[in-house]
């Protein structure tokens, strides 16, 4: 009896301490879908919202292997101190799974100022008695200009199959945006139930995309000071510490087993601080929960 009232506490307990955690965007797609989003997905996701989905995952990885295995060569053959050879190659390693995030969130940001026209275009395609098929095919033309290839491979794909709705989710997967989704689902489902509200609907998106970009961009106007600094703190010791690394005295006292330990205390810590307040200040993104 007591096992039975330890076990029910524990679940209870464990119950609790998940319930003060909110779902992220992964979470909720696993729990849609009702599998397991493997690394591999979430990175080719990533490439698709940085606008590079024919470049494959191990492609990515091979990058990062290749630019932390080349510096920590060329490290250790200059300083001859393996702690600084290692930090330097992981933060080289990182360098190309940067540049894609940095991208994929210059373009998440480049689309939500687009998102608007791209409804007015197929609001005025819909008033116009063209069929949701040939709207969006129009955008091709027509459309901004980050987006066209989405949508003639949309047009290419209907035209290879005649399918609508394999058509459309095909472009989900190329847009890999949530406001593309949600505009998606609308098509989806005005295609399938029909109603003479799709204008209207249409309209009322439009507007709300256009207030939140509006919102939004005042926000990070106002948030660029915090990521500066924590920039700039983040890398200031390290800039200290590749100028005293050009002294002979400084590069034997790190080759010690307490300058490793300071290197690898100040490594966590440098990291800990710069994600807390990356985290902090970091404006809530709509996750893909259509996908």
């Amino acid at each position: 009896m007591d096992v039975l009232v330890g076990l029910l506490l524990g679940a209870g307990v464990g119950c609790l301490w998940w319930s003060c955690w909110a779902p992220t965007a992964a979470s909720r797609a696993v729990a849609g879908r009702g599998m397991a989003v493997r690394p591999a997905e979430r990175l080719r996701d990533l490439l698709a919202r940085a606008g590079t989905p024919d470049v494959e995952p191990r492609a990515v990885l091979t990058a990062c292997l290749c630019c932390g295995g080349v510096t920590l060569v060329v490290v250790s053959a200059v300083s001859r101190t393996p702690t600084i050879a290692v930090l330097l190659s992981v933060a080289a390693a990182w360098g190309p799974l940067g540049v894609v995030r940095r991208r994929a969130a210059r373009r998440r940001a480049r689309l939500r100022e687009l998102w608007p026209d791209v409804v007015d275009n197929l609001c005025s395609g819909v008033r116009a008695g063209l069929s949701l098929a040939e709207a969006l095919s129009r955008l091709g033309d027509r459309g901004p200009e980050p987006l066209r290839p989405a949508f003639r491979a949309f047009e290419g794909d209907l035209h290879a199959s005649g399918r609508f709705v394999d058509a459309l989710d095909a472009l989900k997967d190329r847009l890999a945006d949530p406001v593309g989704d949600r505009l998606c689902e609308v098509l989806r489902i005005a295609r399938e139930v029909g109603g003479s509200d799709l204008g209207r609907l249409l309209r009322g998106l439009s507007a709300s995309l256009r207030e939140d970009a509006r919102a939004r961009g005042e926000l990070e106007a106002r948030q660029t000071w915090n990521v500066n600094a924590a920039r700039v703190a983040v890398s200031a010791p390290w800039l200290v510490l590749g100028l005293l690394a050009t002294r002979p005295e400084s590069l034997a006292a790190y080759r010690e087993p307490a300058g490793a330990l300071v290197l690898a205390v100040g490594a966590a810590v440098s990291v800990f601080a710069y994600r807390a307040m990356i985290r902090i200040g970091r404006l809530p993104e709509e996750g893909r929960v259509l996908r």
